[in-house]
């Protein structure tokens, strides 16, 4: 049973695990498969080391240009990245109600090699079950789903 809390989504992706991972953590891949399009990633900051920095900056048509910045938590190549907007680089806290989209959240994925290819998983785990309902109602399951088939389609030439 999923948390109330959590928002998740699997695919199987036709590329290698440390290709995905590359497409998460090296900034000019990231930049062309990361927002569901019309939406662009204008700019994308990875360092993919625990601590680490991990911003963006997407341009939405009738909304302009968001910026969303965060901290890498865990960082293992071709297995799991994990996120979180309620720290900045370094660690360093967000002060409440400063954060991206006024929610709090993590980002854990894994790549696990299955299939000849990736198991690709995403869990996004809120602060609380409003947290979950408010991103998912702004297009959770259509915006990542169509991210991620940008990443499956970027993946293998990589």
């Amino acid at each position: 049973m999923i948390p109330d809390n959590t928002l998740q989504m699997s695919r199987q992706i036709a590329a290698s695990p440390m290709a995905v991972w590359r497409c998460w953590t090296e900034p000019a891949l990231l930049k062309q498969w990361f927002a569901p399009k019309p939406v662009e990633t204008l700019m994308a900051e990875v360092d993919p080391v625990p601590g680490g920095r991990f911003n963006s900056t997407m341009r939405v048509r009738d909304h302009g240009d968001m910026t969303s910045e965060g901290c890498v938590l865990v960082a293992q190549p071709g297995a799991r990245l994990v996120t979180t907007n309620m720290m900045r680089a370094g660690f360093v806290p967000v002060l409440i109600g400063t954060g991206d989209f006024d929610f709090p959240f993590v980002i854990d994925l894994t790549m696990t090699a299955q299939d000849g290819g990736c198991r690709y998983d995403v869990r996004i785990l809120h602060a609380d079950a409003a947290g979950a309902a408010k991103h998912n109602a702004m297009g959770f399951e259509q915006g990542w789903g169509v991210a991620t088939d940008q990443l499956a389609a970027l993946a293998p030439m990589v």
